[in-house]
């Protein structure tokens, strides 16, 4: 994040999961009351800070106000317990549970303003979900390589980062952004290697999605093939497909003015709240 969202990071506490927790939030351009509000969701291993300044460079492009927290067990957010493990479904408890308790404690009456919801990878599902289960609190999606079922291409390069996390300087690198970065690691990494993993699969709920959906993926990605995106359209024909060349996982920060254009572009195109 950058100096200018910096001081409007707060702790949000609230209950879900079955448990009491103390969410890292930052707002972004809270200043612009009546402007549409987007909604970060980070990926596997992110947190507020690794987004660095995108959010605030689509906000601008766009014209909204934003809202970036860090999950459960990740950045400056109550850390995982080592011993407790991701259960296969922890992507639909975050966007059934946890992110509409979080948008209430903070205010926000989703049914009414509408967030849009963009999410990276892991938060890419997330957003689906959420759209899903709530159509008529969400504006619309922007998932960004996201994931709607186990690849093999997905699990040999999740496989490859455990051991880029024990032989490399990985573990320091993030260790900057996360409060306890063996337990954001590990909780990631060990439920996308179980092999009751590989049966987890999102795309019935698909079918449920009536908002606009921009779906962007990078043409290298290297943690899912195409048919996340093109798989997303067949379910939900509403999506516009946005596929990067010299891309790979992570298209905000490897093609982020691209990302930047397409992302203020509909967001502008989308009805308004009320």
């Amino acid at each position: 994040m950058t100096a200018a969202t910096e001081p409007a990071k707060i702790f949000a506490n609230l209950h879900a999961r079955g448990r009491d927790m103390r969410l890292e939030c930052a707002w972004i351009a809270p200043e612009r009351v009546d402007a549409p509000l987007i909604v970060f969701l980070h990926e596997g291993l992110g947190s507020v800070s690794m987004w660095k300044d995108f959010p605030q460079r689509v906000c601008d492009a766009a014209g909204c106000r934003g809202l970036v927290y860090s999950r459960y067990g990740y950045g400056q957010s109550t850390p995982r317990p080592l011993r407790e493990a991701w259960p296969v479904d922890f992507m639909h408890r975050e966007a059934h549970e946890v992110l509409p308790a979080l948008l209430e404690t903070l205010g926000v009456n989703a049914r009414r303003d509408k967030p849009v919801m963009f999410g990276h990878s892991d938060g890419g599902s997330i957003a689906l979900l959420y759209a899903a289960r709530y159509p008529d609190a969400v504006a619309g999606v922007v998932a960004a390589a996201p994931h709607i079922y186990v690849e093999d291409v997905s699990v040999a390069s999740i496989a490859q980062a455990r051991q880029t996390y024990l032989d490399s300087d990985l573990r320091a690198r993030l260790g900057r952004h996360h409060q306890d970065v063996d337990s954001a690691f590990w909780g990631w990494n060990d439920i996308w290697l179980k092999p009751e993993f590989r049966a987890w699969n999102i795309e019935r709920e698909l079918d449920r999605i009536t908002c606009p959906v921009l779906a962007i993926q990078g043409m290298d990605d290297e943690y899912g093939t195409l048919e996340q995106v093109r798989g997303i359209r067949r379910r939900a024909p509403q999506t516009e497909l946005l596929e990067i060349p010299d891309c790979g996982h992570s298209p905000h920060r490897d093609q982020p003015a691209t990302v930047v254009q397409a992302v203020a572009r509909f967001v502008g195109a989308l009805e308004k709240p009320g």
